[in-house]
């Protein structure tokens, strides 16, 4: 009931979703940046081979300190005047997950479809635990992923519920009469 008092109705559920996204970035960094395979005949496979997976890492650095330093400011009253600053940083951390995570799963269905048309084949016959791997680090970044399309929905409705809908305050019916004026003209 507080939080309706202090104009953050969606205070608890926020905090949550930041919390949450810590666990599923940092799950999904030390997932990637763990990943290595070895094969006798293929050789070794690393995270740091393919550049997608190299930026998924660095995204989920990214987005799990943003968060985690996002909690420890929520609590200071005074940063309540910078929603505009939390709603441009959650619509950036949205953004990079949704970046990195495609370019992610790009790799991870070229690893096991491989493409016919440029002759890339498969290689997630060879390396099945390595693309298995890769596989549980894209779906938990799409979680976290998921976590901040909703936060950047509140942080945005945080922003924009302050303001009037645009042409709230005219008059209904003196525009609908000078419309009506205009057609009449021609």
């Amino acid at each position: 009931m507080t939080t309706m008092t202090t104009g953050r109705p969606f205070k608890v559920p926020e905090m949550a979703l930041r919390v949450c996204v810590i666990p599923l970035a940092l799950a999904s960094l030390w997932r990637m940046a763990t990943n290595r395979q070895a094969d006798d005949a293929y050789g070794e496979i690393r995270f740091s081979n393919l550049s997608g997976f190299k930026y998924l890492v660095v995204i989920n650095a990214i987005t799990a300190a943003y968060s985690v330093v996002s909690i420890l400011l929520s609590s200071f009253k005074s940063l309540a005047r910078y929603d505009w600053l939390v709603f441009v940083l959650d619509q950036a951390a949205a953004y990079l997950l949704l970046t990195s995570c495609s370019a992610a799963a790009e790799v991870v269905y070229l690893a096991r479809e491989g493409d016919r048309e440029v002759s890339w084949g498969e290689v997630c016959s060879y390396f099945g635990r390595f693309c298995s791997r890769a596989t549980v680090s894209v779906a938990l970044q799409a979680g976290a992923l998921l976590c901040f399309v909703v936060l950047s929905l509140v942080s945005a409705f945080r922003v924009f519920s302050r303001f009037d809908a645009p042409g709230a305050d005219v008059d209904c019916s003196e525009s609908e009469s000078k419309q009506v004026d205009e057609q009449r003209k021609y």
